[in-house]
């Protein structure tokens, strides 16, 4: 592996670097023609996911292509919901599907999540990690993750993903008290599933907000913000000073919500791709934000995403710690080389800017 590179844990604690650093959501994944070679070899996504030695090979592929200033550990925000004993399964062009999906108080009693068993039965995670941390020798970061209370929620209420999610719109309507039961249940799990990814060797952690915006703000503080907070906060309480940065994003959130993530106590906000991140920073002086192309950008002329990238690090102050990421994750046509020209136009353009 190269030299060490802590830039992204020095740019989020607003000490001197030498570039803006770099990493993208899915970035070990299907655009890469090594991911496809082993999915054919594996046979299964979960069955990736659930050999250590398989995901640690594919968390670093995308290191050994590009510069990049960290890697994220290949697994899936689904876990904890498999763990609990929903039945996780895929299906090719339909994605994530639950066997078992939560509508009654029942349902929701009979959720496997004792945390010793839940968390052996999570272990397979941890040891990802390890080996991951063992390969990298220090090289870069590692990312480690969850999905968000309300998010896990959605697909298990669902049974999958939603175009309209009316299952769970119907519960939060109907028997609040209920979801409350639910995402209540979810943010133990999920702290004590951070806990083991940080003491496993994670040295920063996202939390996925992925379906936060098809709230309102009123039911997007109640549900889904409120749950996500007392996650930070178990994961603080339980980890003392070793706990790690916690980089929170919300798919489609609104720029006034981005204050209440401030407020909430998150280390970084992801921006979403469809907001100038000039506008979140003017809103949020001096706080650490990451973002924020539009992943689709990366499916046009290299000339055009180098020339993004150096409008997007333009926006950012002097004074705001900034983490260049996509605003979402990279879809799956998406080009090596183009891939390629963004790492190095953000690397060699905000490298220059340093240096002024």
């Amino acid at each position: 592996m190269k030299a060490h590179n802590n830039t992204l844990i020095d740019a989020i604690q607003g000490c001197p670097i030498t570039h803006t650093p770099i990493w993208m959501m899915r970035q070990a994944g299907r655009y890469l023609p090594e991911y496809m070679k082993i999915r054919e070899e594996v046979g299964s996504f979960m069955g990736m996911c659930t050999r250590p030695d398989i995901a640690a090979e594919i968390t670093l592929q995308p290191l050994r292509r590009f510069p990049l200033d960290a890697v994220i550990i290949f697994s899936d925000i689904l876990t904890v919901p498999d763990a609990m004993g929903l039945g996780l399964y895929f299906e090719e062009n339909q994605g994530p599907l639950f066997k078992h999906p939560i509508r009654t108080e029942r349902d929701i009693k009979q959720l496997e999540f004792d945390s010793p068993l839940s968390m052996e039965k999570l272990s397979y995670v941890m040891e990802a990690i390890k080996e991951t941390k063992k390969r990298l020798e220090g090289a870069v970061p590692l990312i480690g993750f969850c999905g968000s209370p309300f998010t896990l929620a959605c697909y298990m209420i669902e049974g999958s993903g939603s175009k309209r999610f009316i299952q769970t719109r119907r519960m939060m309507y109907s028997r609040p008290d209920l979801l409350h039961r639910l995402l209540s249940v979810l943010s133990q799990a999920l702290i004590s599933y951070l806990v083991g990814q940080v003491r496993a060797g994670a040295n920063v952690v996202q939390i996925f907000d992925t379906w936060g915006g098809i709230l309102s703000t009123p039911s997007f503080k109640t549900f889904s913000l409120a749950y996500t907070q007392e996650v930070m906060e178990g994961v603080r309480k339980a980890l003392g000073e070793s706990a790690p940065p916690i980089i929170c994003f919300t798919k489609d959130a609104p720029l006034a919500w981005y204050k209440l993530y401030k407020e909430s106590g998150a280390s970084v906000i992801g921006v979403d791709w469809r907001h100038e991140l000039s506008s979140v920073a003017e809103a949020l002086p001096r706080m650490p934000l990451q973002g924020n192309s539009d992943p689709f950008l990366l499916l046009g002329d290299p000339e055009a995403i180098r020339a993004r990238a150096r409008e997007i690090l333009d926006q950012v102050p002097a004074d705001t710690p900034h983490i260049f990421n996509l605003g979402h994750g990279i879809d799956r046509e998406t080009p090596v080389e183009h891939v390629a020209a963004l790492v190095d136009e953000v690397r060699r353009y905000s490298s220059g800017k340093k240096q002024q």
